[in-house]
């Protein structure tokens, strides 16, 4: 992932006064100007900030003149990549009052990166009215803009504001998933995929219903779509999503370990340990295998995380033997603590064993 020094860089912000200045229009890129020799030190949403405001000044402060500009330097070949995001931040601000052909210029801007988080703006305003707009979205034939009318839609999008009404009740975003989930693009089903992530953290229950319809009248692509959407579900042990995709929370297997092979280890290592899983049901059983780590927090307390390991199918009698290699480093995510860390299996979302490490710092 590019720093936000590099998404969005002097030259970044030089590239785009060149383009609006190219339309024709009369545009002087003053604001421009200034910004792009003012980013240093600027995190990456301070960075679009500054931008979006830079063009704002910029640019006509009435909204069809504002966005002729824009129509303009969409023939433009330059005007493509991050230059483009903190315009669709800009469309947000200046077209709401212009709702319907604002959504129309997100959606002819949004083939240069992305512009989902500016649709956010429109959809907290006036979300009926925004998702009719997004729903005709899912028929169009460029697949940036199918992907944008999921991703736009998105509860709990990362990098953008939450919308809270769709958090509170996803029913009405459904129908753009429903339109979507047989894509053909692979960009345009992991959207989905994500999105149906999005609901399962906050309603399960719409989110296994959801998946369960989409496998009743399925794709080739379908299970792959519904196993990433329901992730959560899955590491979490939930019984309904788990039996949706085939695997018994109460398969009968037999469960060896985890042997923990590095009983010290110092942060920057790795954990080796060793498991078993045995079918002991004299039917085939489909097994979703996962480990436990539960970190030691600041005040001495145990935190679970659950990490994949594999899923598979087991013939009766069948056992599935194998070591992991897990590595402790510093991550940006998480602050290691020093002591005695707890390690659990987990098949089909039920705890097997427990070993243990001491980590040192």
């Amino acid at each position: 992932m590019p720093t936000a020094a590099e998404m969005l860089s002097p030259d970044t912000v030089a590239g785009l006064a060149r383009c609006l200045a190219r339309t024709g229009r009369a545009v002087t890129t003053d604001a421009l100007d200034r910004c792009g020799a003012a980013l240093d030190g600027l995190g990456f949403s301070e960075r679009v900030a500054a931008i979006r405001d830079a063009v704002l000044a910029d640019l006509p402060p009435d909204y069809p003149a504002f966005e002729r500009v824009l129509r303009e330097a969409l023939g433009d070949e330059e005007f493509t990549g991050w230059m483009t995001f903190p315009v669709g931040e800009a469309v947000a601000v200046r077209g709401l009052d212009a709702f319907e052909p604002a959504l129309a210029l997100l959606a002819a801007l949004t083939p240069r990166l992305t512009c989902e988080s500016a649709v956010r703006p429109f959809l907290r305003a006036d979300q009926a009215r925004a998702l009719a707009v997004v729903q005709r979205w899912t028929a169009d034939p460029d697949p940036h803009v199918r992907r944008l009318a999921s991703e736009g839609t998105r509860p709990r999008l990362p990098w953008a504001a939450r919308l809270p009404a769709l958090i509170a009740d996803p029913a009405p975003a459904l129908p753009v998933l429903d339109a979507l989930y047989r894509d053909p693009s692979e960009y345009v089903r992991r959207s989905v995929a994500n999105h149906l992530n999005d609901i399962s953290r906050d309603h399960p229950a719409t989110a296994v219903g959801a998946a369960a319809r989409w496998l009743a009248d399925p794709a080739p692509t379908t299970l792959p779509l519904v196993r990433h959407g329901l992730r959560t579900l899955i590491k979490a042990g939930r019984p309904e999503a788990l039996a949706l995709l085939g695997h018994r929370p109460d398969a009968p297997v037999a469960v060896e370990g985890p042997l923990v092979r590095t009983a010290e280890i110092t942060l920057g290592e790795e954990l080796v340990f060793e498991y078993a899983v045995t079918n002991t049901h004299d039917e085939s059983a489909s097994v979703v295998i996962d480990y436990v780590v539960h970190h030691v927090k600041a005040n001495g307390a145990r935190t679970p995380k659950v990490f994949k390991l594999t899923t598979r199918s087991l013939a009766p009698g069948e056992t599935w033997r194998a070591t992991r290699r897990h590595a402790v480093k510093p991550i940006s995510t998480r602050r290691y603590h020093p002591g005695v860390h707890l390690l659990e299996l987990q098949v089909n979302g039920r705890r097997h064993g427990e070993g243990s490490f001491t980590l040192h710092l």
